[in-house]
């Protein structure tokens, strides 16, 4: 039996198949995972991410120290409630974890993967000396996502209308500390939607109020489905510490100005950058094959350029047909998948396939 969330027994009350996710129970679908996926794209649902990692990091060098310890920039976020998308790198400039950093009240909440929560700590203390800065878990909260064209409708149901007033008026990558929870326009499906983070024993009753308004649980594999859809990146998948953020369609977590700003990994970084210039460093890209088939992680690419490989691949409920991101070699033009032996032509996409329900890609 592994770690379960506060969440766990209304998972079961609700039908969920319970598998392992990085030493976690945790729902990978309440019956059809294509069911849960279109429930997302058309109404509302909610998703239990309480295995994810918050840290709240203080002091009177919070923000000297994030500045230092991630790709972009915090200084970025010049008001409370502001949050960004960054990388967690290493002094090799490879991937070490993506977060989600949000500006506090008392200084900064981050946000990281469950499946790197010690590694990820530990480096965050390691970088730690010089700067007046506290680095807390806080394993005492949860975190509810809820997605979907209806989300903030429904959402609002289930709070006061001073909270509902407030959080209608949230635009996106901005957050509020309320008295109960902080919630924020922030998520990883390509819909709109809000995230609570509450205390791990209020958790459950929210859930039974979301579910009462018609807002339906979803599993961890309709979410799957739905970052790819959206381009979304998967740690251990689509990037890792094996992987530079410039390989991996993560240019918009390096902050390189102001110039006199170092952080962890930048020397690094502006070497794979010379790398890239002189196209020896593959590029991540969405593949798209609309014949019959599935295209699926770790299936050979190959193209004009050479070989590449898929990191994340599945059939799109949305679209109706399969989508994939892989890593090949960069400005390939042509390209064709291995499926089950047969070379099968598909079409290189930008890594953006599906937003707010609607196909994007040309």
């Amino acid at each position: 039996m592994g770690k379960q969330t506060s969440l766990y027994q209304k998972h079961i009350d609700a039908g969920a198949k319970i598998v392992d996710f990085a030493g976690w129970d945790m729902p990978i679908n309440y019956g059809s995972q294509i069911e849960e996926h279109n429930q997302v794209r058309t109404g509302a649902g909610v998703f239990d991410v309480s295995h994810m990692t918050v840290v709240d990091v203080g002091g009177e060098d919070a923000e000297k120290y994030l500045r230092y310890l991630l790709a972009n920039d915090v200084a970025k976020l010049d008001e409370v409630g502001r949050a960004l998308y960054s990388a967690m790198l290493n002094h090799d400039g490879r991937v070490l974890d993506d977060l989600i950093v949000y500006r506090m009240s008392f200084g900064y909440r981050v946000v990281v993967n469950c499946a790197t929560r010690s590694k990820d700590i530990r480096w965050m203390i390691q970088n730690t000396d010089g700067f007046a800065v506290s680095v807390e878990e806080k394993p005492q909260l949860a975190i509810l996502a809820v997605h979907g064209p209806e989300s903030i409708d429904k959402a609002c149901k289930v709070v006061t209308a001073d909270e509902a007033e407030q959080i209608r008026e949230l635009k996106n990558f901005r957050g509020i500390e309320l008295d109960r929870f902080f919630v924020a326009r922030t998520g990883y499906t390509g819909e709109k939607g809000v995230e609570f983070v509450i205390s791990e024993g209020a958790a459950p009753e929210l859930w039974d109020k979301l579910l009462a308004v018609g807002v339906k649980p979803i599993g961890l594999g309709a979410r799957d489905t739905l970052r790819l859809e959206a381009g979304m990146n998967l740690y251990g998948h689509d990037m890792d510490e094996t992987t530079s953020p410039l390989e991996s369609n993560m240019e918009q977590t390096i902050a390189y100005e102001p110039a006199d700003r170092e952080f962890v990994g930048k020397p690094a970084l502006i070497a794979h950058a010379e790398l890239r210039k002189a196209g020896e460093l593959p590029q991540l890209v969405g593949l798209v094959l609309e014949s019959r088939g599935v295209l699926r992680e770790g299936q050979k690419v190959t193209t004009d350029k050479g070989d590449g490989v898929i990191t994340s691949g599945s059939f799109s409920p949305t679209l109706k047909h399969s989508i994939a991101l892989a890593r090949i070699p960069i400005n390939s033009e042509s390209c064709k998948v291995d499926l089950r032996g047969t070379l099968t032509p598909v079409r290189i996409v930008k890594p953006n396939f599906v937003r707010f329900g609607k196909k994007v890609f040309e």
